[in-house]
């Protein structure tokens, strides 16, 4: 019998805000898949959900690991036979990132790995069974540490945040969001960037502004936008970001 839940995957869903945006997710009634790069920590994390009465299963997505994506997009075609929302949400920073001038390159580049490349190759893996969807949506957890706009304004509260690999990683993230979004125009899917904000997670050291209750709310919003739904956007909770 074909699934008549939507369907969604979040990456990196195990914990954090991840874990927050695969929960606020489920308690709508989609059914959520949780990645998780470690299979265990995946499976625990699902099960957790599940003992709260929420529809979720987990599988193993590692953006680094690219023939593991073709295997777990295979797995929910065998299951579900389409997506309806994908999250990229996964991503990691790096303690040897900084300014240019003294980043390390091989840093830069596992977070470029991650960050863009992993998260295109997901995306890629994902897209067919997204177009099988009458309304597939994508949200690419992006940051305003990728805009440049904001990188380049002194007044902008992020203007000191040079993190070389970091934010040029959310930048390309971006960059993906815009040209997907062109070449998917006249198909039902969206894509957009979401930047959630300062949020308290493992990732940021638990510094930030923001619970992962209310980091997870935007990237929520627009995994479920509506038919009216406009692509090819790069936001934050204020409203639209600039590029």
């Amino acid at each position: 019998m074909a699934d008549t839940k939507r369907i969604a995957l979040v990456t990196g869903a195990n914990k954090g805000i991840g874990l927050e945006i695969a929960r606020q997710l489920a308690q709508t009634g989609i059914l959520v898949i949780l990645g998780a790069r470690d299979a265990a920590r995946g499976a625990a994390a699902a099960e957790a959900l599940a003992a709260d009465g929420l529809a979720v299963q987990s599988l193993r997505i590692d953006l680094n690991d690219h023939p593991s994506l073709a295997t777990a997009a295979k797995a929910i075609e065998a299951e579900h036979g389409r997506l309806d929302i994908l999250v990229n949400n996964a991503g990691i920073v790096d303690a040897a990132d900084g300014p240019p001038t003294v980043a390390s390159p091989e840093a830069a580049r596992r977070i470029m790995d991650t960050n863009f490349i992993g998260t295109l190759a997901v995306t890629q893996a994902m897209l067919p069974l997204l177009r099988k969807s009458a309304a597939g949506r994508i949200v690419n957890l992006s940051s305003a540490l990728g805009s440049l706009s904001q990188n380049a304004d002194p007044t902008s509260p992020y203007y000191s945040a040079r993190l070389m690999g970091y934010n040029a990683s959310k930048a390309a993230l971006n960059m993906l969001t815009v040209q997907l979004s062109e070449e998917l125009r006249g198909t039902p899917l969206v894509i957009n960037s979401v930047s959630p904000g300062y949020v308290k997670t493992d990732l940021t050291g638990h510094q930030g502004f923001l619970t992962v209750e209310e980091g997870a709310q935007l990237p929520v919003k627009y995994a479920l936008l509506g038919d009216d739904a406009v692509s090819g956007r790069f936001v934050e909770a204020s409203g639209e970001s600039a590029w």
